[in-house]
């Protein structure tokens, strides 16, 4: 699949308001132009995630995509934390980023500058649930609206997870603004659920799984009641993507063909895994691989908006012809 999609243009700017002291130091600290290597290829940064995701990069890079393009991509291992990569592409550390795409349009909706570029992965409806809201072994928890006022673990406020919780209470009839939202680290959320510190939990996978078959039960089916739902996007500076529109436009191109070989040859993404992430052979062996799909669907997008702001994970409200980059691929 090539990028036979409309492209977005002349897309209004969102006014700054309420911007995160860390980000605001951050925008108009000045970024270097990019620079080309001894054999002609144009050097970029990415600052990737350090879960998973990430496999169409260095699949890209493998397959000479990146350098048939034009760019010699340097690939870096952020955060596990993701919105520490948003400050990165506005001070120059990084050309582009990876990360939770609900972080990003938290950022968006505070005035920060930055564009969706592109997404790794999204919700795909008929898909294998690979993450979402349970509940451990003997809970009295039979449905959303039972968590209602009831403490839930989260890898982290503010994203897709926090948004499938809510959704969950909602759509089973409770009030999703009554629940109490605990931030644990990921790794850890299973036993706090086991041991009691929290009723319930959210997780990805791989972590979706384990709980899965350690006895834990599935609260509705996670990002994928939300078809279309980006749950990987790229982003990159507004001020970068004015100056370096072509280089963009050339890792576009390369990274799909990327996450395309990706989704046609699984064997390599596993072969990525076992190198650049912690997953023990037997969970890279067996676990299921979302599609990886380059192009946003912006009406999946603009629900998701509407979502968070009905929740209150929005500080203000969003323009949305603020949210992608002019090139964006998007249907």
């Amino acid at each position: 699949m090539r990028r036979s999609v409309r492209r977005r243009r002349n897309l209004g700017v969102l006014a700054a308001v309420a911007v995160a002291t860390s980000l605001l130091a951050a925008c108009g600290s000045g970024q270097a132009d990019t620079t080309t290597n001894p054999e002609g290829l144009t050097e970029i940064t990415f600052v990737r995630s350090t879960g998973a995701t990430f496999e169409g990069l260095y699949i890209a890079q493998e397959q000479g995509y990146f350098a048939e393009a034009g760019l010699d991509v340097d690939i870096v291992a952020g955060s596990p934390d993701t919105s520490q990569h948003i400050p990165m592409v506005l001070n120059g550390e990084a050309d582009l980023t990876m990360g939770d795409p609900a972080n990003h349009l938290t950022a968006i909706s505070r005035g920060i500058p930055i564009r969706y570029v592109t997404q790794m992965q999204a919700a795909v409806a008929d898909q294998t649930v690979t993450d979402g809201v349970l509940v451990p072994p003997g809970s009295p928890v039979r449905s959303g609206k039972d968590l209602q006022g009831k403490r839930v673990g989260v890898p982290a406020l503010g994203g897709w997870m926090e948004m499938n919780v809510r959704y969950a209470i909602e759509t089973d009839g409770g009030d999703p603004t009554d629940v109490q939202l605990v931030a644990l680290p990921v790794a850890s959320l299973q036993e706090a659920a086991t041991k009691g510190d929290v009723d319930a939990v959210t997780l990805f996978p791989s972590f979706y799984q384990s709980a899965l078959e350690s006895g834990f039960t599935a609260l509705h089916k996670g990002t994928t009641d939300f078809p279309g739902l980006p749950t990987s996007t790229v982003i990159a500076s507004s001020e970068w993507l004015a100056r370096n529109g072509e280089v963009a436009d050339a890792f576009v191109t390369a990274i799909t063909r990327g996450l395309e070989y990706a989704n046609e040859n699984p064997d390599a993404v596993r072969a990525v895994d076992a190198e650049y992430t912690q997953m023990d052979a037997e969970t890279i062996a067996n676990r299921v691989i979302p599609r990886f799909v380059p192009v946003f669907d912006e009406q999946a997008v603009t629900d998701a908006v509407n979502r968070m702001s009905a929740y209150g994970m929005l500080e203000n409200e969003i323009d949305m012809g603020a949210v992608f980059w002019e090139n964006a691929p998007v249907e």
